[in-house]
C-alpha cells in the first residue's frame, strides 16, 4: 500500500505524475536490489549517491554498484508500507521490507530512500537500509 503525503504547490497533475514516477521507480529499485540489476541502478542513481548499508558502511555510486553487481543470500524482497514524501523537487520514500534469508527465515527490514528531480529526471542521491 502506498500512502502519498505530498507537500507541494505546483499541481495535482503534475503531482499526481510524479507519484506514478516515484512509485514505479521504487518498484524497479527494490526489485533490482533483488536481481542484481546494476544496469537499471545505472540509469536511476544520481553521480553523488551514496547508500547506508545495514552493516553501517557508508558506501558511494561506484562501491554500491560493485556491491549490487554481487549474488545476494535473500529471496522474495518485497516493499510495504509505502510512504512518499514530495517536496517540491526532492522526495522521499520510507518503506518496510519483507523477504526470505538464504537459511528459510522469514524477515523485515526497512529503508529510507531520497530522490531529487534534475533536467526533469528522479534521481535517487541517498539510501539508508536496516534489517
Amino acid at each position: 500500500m502506498i500512502s502519498p503525503v505530498v507537500n507541494d504547490h505546483r499541481g495535482e497533475n503534475v503531482m499526481s505524475q510524479d507519484m506514478e514516477e516515484l512509485t514505479a521507480l521504487n518498484r524497479d529499485y527494490v526489485a533490482s536490489v533483488q536481481n542484481c540489476d546494476v544496469k537499471r541502478f545505472d540509469q536511476i542513481l544520481a553521480p553523488e549517491f551514496y547508500c547506508s548499508n545495514p552493516d553501517k558502511t557508508l558506501v558511494d555510486r561506484a562501491a554500491f554498484l560493485e556491491q549490487t553487481a554481487r549474488p545476494i543470500a535473500i529471496r522474495n524482497l518485497r516493499e510495504h508500507d509505502v510512504i512518499i514524501r514530495i517536496m517540491g523537487d526532492f522526495a522521499i520514500i520510507h518503506a518496510a521490507t519483507s523477504y526470505t534469508t538464504a537459511d528459510g527465515q522469514q524477515a523485515t527490514g526497512r529503508y529510507t530512500d531520497c530522490w531529487a528531480k534534475k533536467n526533469g529526471r528522479w534521481l535517487a542521491v541517498s539510501a539508508h537500509v536496516s534489517r
